[in-house]
This record gives C-alpha cells, sequence and structure tokens, in this order.
C-alpha cells in the first residue's frame, strides 16, 4: 500500500529508548512512511525487524534542518502530507488520520495543527499548548505558539516555498510556517495531536 502520510525523524541514535518510544507512537497516529535521517554508523536493522521504520537515509552532516530537507526529499511519491518529529517526541493515537481528514476535505488549507502537550523525561505532563487559531496572526508580530509536533502540511505547498532554510538555526520551523500561511491557511484542531519532550538533552 502506497501511504500518503510520510513522517522524517532525524536523529544522532544517541536516544534509543525515546526514539523507539517516538516510533512507536508515529504508528499508532496513522499510516505513514517513516524515514529515518541517520549517521552512517547507526544500526538500525533491530529498528527495521521491528518495523518501526520504513526507510533510512544517511545523514549529510548539514544540521537538522538539512536533515529534514533530505527527508522529505527522499520519501516516496505517493506522499501527500509530511512532517518531522523529534526523536524524543510522540503523535498522539490517531492524530495523523485526523489531520489527513482535514486536508483532504479543505483544499486551501496547507497545514493542520493542534494542541501539544509538554512531558517530562519519564513522560509526565508538565504543561499544554492549546494556543488555538490566534497563534498564527501572532506570529506576524510575536513569538511562534504554533506547535511543531504533530503538525501535517502539503507537500507540495513545502517545495513550493523552497522548504526549510537551513541558515536560520532553530528558527526554520518558526519561519516556514510564516512562509506556508503566505500561500494558503493553518489550520488550527482542537485535540492534542502530539507530545513534546522537556529533558536535560533536549535540543531546543
Amino acid at each position: 500500500m502506497n501511504q500518503r502520510v510520510g513522517i522524517v525523524v532525524p536523529t544522532l541514535g544517541k536516544r534509543p529508548d525515546y526514539l523507539e518510544q517516538c516510533l512507536r507512537s508515529i504508528r499508532s497516529a496513522g499510516d505513514a512512511y517513516i524515514l529515518l535521517v541517520a549517521p552512517a554508523a547507526f544500526q538500525t536493522s533491530a529498528l527495521e525487524s521491528a518495523s518501526l521504520i520504513d526507510a533510512v537515509v544517511v545523514d549529510a552532516g548539514g544540521g537538522p534542518a538539512s536533515a529534514i530537507n533530505q527527508g522529505i526529499q527522499a520519501l516516496p511519491e505517493s506522499v501527500e502530507y509530511v512532517n518531522w518529529l523529534g526523536d524524543d517526541d510522540l503523535l498522539t493515537a490517531g492524530s495523523l488520520k485526523t489531520s489527513t481528514q482535514v486536508l483532504d476535505a479543505e483544499p486551501k488549507v496547507v497545514m493542520t495543527f493542534g494542541a501539544c502537550d509538554y512531558v517530562d523525561g519519564n513522560g509526565k505532563k508538565v504543561w499544554e499548548n492549546r494556543s488555538g487559531q490566534w497563534a498564527v496572526p501572532l506570529m506576524k508580530f510575536g513569538p511562534d505558539l504554533v506547535p511543531q509536533p504533530g503538525a501535517l502540511f502539503r507537500r507540495s505547498a513545502f517545495e513550493t516555498i523552497g522548504g526549510l532554510y537551513a541558515e536560520l538555526g532553530w528558527a526554520f520551523d518558526f519561519d516556514l510556517f510564516i512562509r506556508l500561511s503566505k500561500i494558503g491557511k493553518l489550520q488550527y484542531l482542537n485535540q492534542t495531536l502530539a507530545k513534546f519532550r522537556w529533558h536535560p538533552e533536549s535540543l531546543s
């Protein structure tokens, strides 16, 4: 079966327990093609045997944004909707199915996003981002309150705007959302779609 959703997971392979939880959460979120971008030395045979990943791309070493671009470019042609997920973050059960239904029904929507729980290293909830639709216009004037984990955007829109800009450091997702909002609607879904993990080794 050709999956219509593709999720890229960039990893350095240093958090295997979190990575496995991440991949299992994607499987529970809906029918998705999971592509891992990892260093050449990282052993993926166990993940492949457990059917937790569909493909692996060797990280070219250009940083997180470049790894994500690399992964999205390598997804099968059948994939219409894409996002990436940090190797320590989680999607909620059924979240990809929900987002796909909205994107299918609303051609003017280029991206969906929802509420996101912030959890600690043990998975305990410490905060919730339920920003709502107003987070989209706020981006033009203030902080980015649109949660990246759990979002889903059209691959065609991502390609139209030129993908992620690697030179922006950790602001590449904020910049992506602003550019996507200029060519279509970013639609908030009133349900928790993902969990962002806060722990001592978090990258952002």
